[in-house]
C-alpha cells in the first residue's frame, strides 16, 4: 500500500507539515509513504492545444506535448494507491499550483474519455491507456488558510478528484489557522486524515466518505449555484434540484435520475463527452467558414500583443 503526500505550500511551511502529519500516520498504519514538495518541480500551465484529446480519441493514448516534470509527477501519482494534497488557499479557492495540476489532468485524465479511448485503441490496433490511468484510489485534501475566505476550495479539489474518478476520502478545509501547528486538535484532525485514506487504501472498492457530511446527500458539498429562483445546482456533482428549509435546517432535494447525469459517475462522464463533442462538431463547422476566418484575421491585425 503506497500513500503520496503533495504539498503546495511555502517550503517547510503549514501545508508541508500538515501533509507530512497525515502521512506518519499513515506510515504507522503501515503504508509505504512518500512526500512532494510541488515547487520542487517544474510543471508548466496547460496551453488548452488540445492535442491530448486528439490523441485519446485517435486510438494514440493520453500524452502530452508540454516537456516538463508533470509526467513524473503523474507517474508518482498513479503508482500511489491513495493521494493526500494540502493546499494554501488563495482568494478563497485553492492556490494556482494546485489549479494548474487540474488543467493538466484536464480531458487527458478523464476516465470516461480513457474507457472510449482504450476501446478505440483495441480495435484499430493502436496505443492502449496505461492501465494505471484507470486504476481506482483513494484521494483526501487538506487546505490552510488564513482566514474565512476559504468558500471555494473544496470545489476545486472535488473537481480535480472527478476527472479520473477518484473517490474522496476527506476534503478538510481549516480557516483562520496561519499557525495551524500550535493547535494540537488541527493537527490531530490531519493525523485523522492520514489515519483514514491509509484505511482506505486497503479497501478502496469499499472505502467511504469519512469528513463532515455537506449538504448534498451524493457528494457532500457545501456549494450551489442558484440557476433560477426554481432550482439549485450542486457546484461539485452538478445534480439539480431545489434547496428546501425544513425545521432541522436546508436540504437539497432531487430526482433520483439526477445521479445518472452526476458529474462524478461514469454515466455522468459519457452524458458529458457526448455534449461536448456535439459542440465541437457544430463549432469546428462555423469555424472553417469564410467569415469567421475573416474575424480571426481582423483581431489578429488589430491589436497585436506586446511583449516584454
Amino acid at each position: 500500500m503506497k500513500i503520496l503526500g503533495i504539498s503546495g505550500g511555502s517550503k517547510n511551511g503549514a501545508n508541508d507539515c500538515m501533509c507530512k502529519e497525515a502521512l506518519i500516520a499513515a506510515r504507522e498504519e503501515g503504508a509505504e509513504v512518500e512526500f512532494i514538495h510541488l515547487f520542487d518541480l517544474d510543471i508548466r500551465h496547460c496551453t488548452g492545444c488540445k492535442a491530448c484529446v486528439m490523441g485519446i480519441f485517435s486510438g494514440k493514448g493520453n500524452k502530452c506535448v508540454l516537456k516538463d516534470d508533470f509526467a513524473w509527477l503523474q507517474e508518482k501519482m498513479m503508482d500511489a494507491d491513495g493521494v493526500i494534497f494540502s493546499i494554501p488557499i488563495f482568494e478563497k479557492c485553492a492556490a494556482g499550483i494546485f489549479h494548474t495540476i487540474m488543467d493538466r489532468f484536464g480531458p487527458r485524465m478523464g476516465h470516461g474519455n480513457l474507457v472510449i479511448g482504450n476501446k478505440i485503441a483495441e480495435e484499430n490496433g493502436g496505443t492502449p491507456i496505461d492501465p494505471r490511468c484507470l486504476k481506482d484510489k483513494v484521494v483526501s485534501y487538506m487546505a490552510i488558510g488564513g482566514s474565512d475566505w476559504a468558500t471555494e476550495v473544496q470545489n476545486d479539489f472535488y473537481l480535480h478528484a472527478l476527472t479520473p474518478m477518484w473517490k474522496v476520502i476527506d476534503n478538510e478545509v481549516f480557516m483562520w489557522f496561519l499557525g495551524i501547528l500550535a493547535d494540537e486538535t488541527k493537527v490531530a484532525r490531519a493525523h485523522e486524515i492520514g489515519v483514514n485514506i491509509a484505511r482506505a487504501a486497503t479497501d478502496i472498492e469499499h472505502a467511504t466518505w469519512q469528513g463532515e457530511e455537506g449538504v448534498c446527500p451524493h457528494c457532500h458539498s457545501k456549494n450551489f449555484y442558484l440557476s433560477d429562483r426554481q432550482a439549485a445546482v450542486c457546484g461539485q456533482c452538478g445534480i439539480v434540484g431545489k434547496l428546501v428549509c425544513k425545521e432541522d435546517g436546508l436540504h437539497f432535494e432531487f430526482d433520483k435520475e439526477q445521479i445518472a447525469h452526476a458529474h462524478d459517475t461514469l454515466s455522468g462522464h459519457f452524458i458529458h463527452g457526448d455534449d461536448i463533442a456535439k459542440n465541437e462538431g457544430e463549432s469546428r463547422a462555423k469555424m472553417q467558414t469564410p467569415e469567421y476566418k475573416a474575424k480571426v484575421k481582423y483581431y489578429k491585425e488589430e491589436i497585436p500583443a506586446v511583449r516584454p
